[in-house]
């Protein structure tokens, strides 16, 4: 008699809407957690690519202009005029 009575209230909780709706609701929240999860997870494996070439050094330019009258006590080499 008791259980025959707790398994009628049992079903009548389970078939209510509001059960159900929020059994949806939490199946829906669950998969848009794991789709967000799927999209910003980073790989597991990172992919061994070939190392970078170095660039050779550019050989700086030699300036065409030749050093005109320094004055020795001019450390800035500054004209003044």
């Amino acid at each position: 008699m008791f259980s025959g009575s707790i398994r009628e209230l049992f079903l009548y909780v389970i078939t209510s809407w509001q059960v159900i709706v929020v059994t949806i609701a939490i199946v829906v929240y669950i998969f848009l957690v794991n789709y967000v999860a799927r999209t910003y997870h980073r790989p597991q494996s990172i992919s061994k690519s070939r190392p970078k070439k170095v660039k050779a050094p550019k050989p700086e330019k030699v300036s065409s202009k030749k050093e005109e009258n320094v004055d020795p006590d001019n450390d800035l080499g500054l004209d003044e005029e």
